[in-house]
């Protein structure tokens, strides 16, 4: 079956230290829809066990939904890697967004990933943090995936199961907006501890956020809390506080379904340049702009602490 714009088969170079580098480009057509990575020597995950799976190497995994896209989910999953990451866990951060990958951007982070002796993708590192993108494997960040429903699972299971994360204590996975394939796959597949959701507290977002809650229910996953992104605008000059998408909706909602409020994160241009630059502002812990994430990051810390 003819589809454009599917992986070729990996081209393997051997470097000094043993490592293989793998270099795969979204250019032509795959030979398997079963390896749309390319993988050497790829062996399925027999995912048609009742069991969800745990991930070698991998304690805790925890899930950043938003349900509704554009309330800066990628930037708060970020940032929270960053937090937890400077509060003395080792984190790793998977981008689950196949179509729309940020992750390389916001830890300004470029190139292709090796392949370890065991031919499974070795993460890019940045600030501590090792991360795994689909935009590691395209070649420029304005190269399209234009992939149907059979290839996108198959590629997210090889982004999952692939990827030689060393010792984790938790990983953070950035999923893509809304309740589809990428949301359900991983619920049905990882034993995942539990899921953060981000939204503003515009009527709009939040009608999506119950969906969202209702996803996870189904899946058997259970809810850390709600985050409020972009919560308030602080005029520089005059310090006048704006609530630009509603007055604490987020906040409402969290107690009228009896979910725990996490925290909310401010409307400041200083957070959306330092994500362009690639520097997330939760790097500096003294930075008064990053003390949210930090706050949010230690009651996540918490609740995997109580349901251990």
């Amino acid at each position: 079956m003819s589809m454009i714009g599917l992986l070729q088969r990996a081209r393997l170079g051997i470097n000094g230290r043993g490592s293989a580098r793998c270099n795969i480009h979204i250019t032509s057509h795959t030979l398997s829809h079963s390896n749309p990575l390319g993988l050497p020597n790829f062996k399925p995950v027999d995912t048609r066990l009742p069991v969800k799976h745990t991930l070698p190497g991998v304690k805790d995994i925890i899930l950043v939904s938003s349900c509704k896209g554009g309330v800066g989910k990628s930037t708060v999953s970020t940032n929270l890697a960053v937090a937890l990451r400077n509060l003395d866990l080792n984190v790793g951060l998977l981008d689950a967004d196949i179509f729309g990958p940020s992750i390389p951007k916001l830890m300004n982070l470029h190139g292709e990933p090796r392949l370890s002796d065991r031919g499974k993708l070795i993460p890019l590192q940045n600030y501590g943090i090792q991360t795994m993108s689909m935009g590691y494997l395209i070649p420029n960040e304005d190269s399209p995936i234009v992939w149907r429903g059979l290839m996108l699972q198959k590629a997210l299971q090889q982004l999952i199961f692939d990827v030689d994360w060393n010792h984790l204590d938790v990983l953070v996975v950035d999923l893509p907006p809304g309740t589809g394939d990428i949301q359900i796959t991983i619920g049905q597949m990882l034993k995942v501890s539990g899921a953060v959701i981000v939204s503003t507290s515009q009527d709009l977002a939040l009608t999506d956020v119950k969906k969202g809650i209702s996803m996870f229910n189904k899946v058997q996953i259970p809810i850390y809390g709600l985050v409020e992104n972009m919560s308030v605008f602080v005029c520089p000059n005059c310090q006048h506080e704006e609530r630009l998408f509603g007055d604490r909706g987020v906040l409402k909602e969290a107690k009228r379904l009896n979910i725990d409020y996490l925290g909310s994160i401010p409307l400041n241009p200083r957070i959306c340049t330092s994500s362009d630059e690639g520097f997330p502002v939760a790097v500096d812990p003294n930075e008064s702009l990053a003390k949210p994430y930090y706050e949010i990051a230690k009651s996540l810390i918490g609740k995997i602490k109580e349901r251990a």
